[in-house]
């Protein structure tokens, strides 16, 4: 999770949660995630597809005595791999000045360009970038990679996390 510092409130905060279930037969791992305020999953594909994973409807954790969480499903296949991270990623500063924001697009872009890696190397190229962003990170970040093996021989979901 990630605080929500706003005005300095703690009472709020960012929040992923996920299921994962191997199916060991298939070496396919069935994933749902539900987010509160949290980015999007990102999905990298064993091919190279690369794509978001919406988590819809998912309010900052404590807003509302009532919030309801919708999940998002997806399954991933050997050599797929799940990426979650925080906004301090997508939200760094970048440019000459620092005005501009690193975004969705560009992490899009950046992970496509790394598919194939294992959950491991993506994190490590991440944790590159966020040094190459150096000080146009100004929040904190956190990421999580959890792959499927490309062989269905281990039915549990390899994982990795950085910084």
């Amino acid at each position: 999770h990630e605080r929500y510092t706003g005005g300095g409130d703690p009472r709020y905060c960012t929040a992923i949660f996920g299921i994962l279930t191997p199916d060991p037969e298939t070496g396919r791992v069935a994933v749902s995630l539900a987010s509160g305020g949290h980015p999007p999953a990102l999905v990298i594909r064993g091919d190279g597809g690369t794509d978001f994973l919406p988590t819809p409807g998912g309010l900052l954790v404590g807003v509302l005595p009532e919030a309801s969480f919708t999940p998002a499903t997806t399954t991933l296949g050997p050599g797929d791999t799940l990426l979650l991270y925080t906004d301090g990623l997508t939200e760094a500063r970048t440019g000459p000045d620092r005005g501009e924001l690193y975004g969705d697009r560009a992490l899009l872009d950046f992970v496509a360009g790394h598919a194939g890696a294992s959950p491991r190397g993506m994190v490590e190229a991440l944790t590159g970038l966020l040094e190459i962003l150096g000080e146009g990170v100004d929040d904190d970040t956190a990421l999580l990679a959890v792959g499927v093996p490309r062989t269905p021989s281990s039915p549990r979901p390899a994982t990795d996390h950085g910084r």
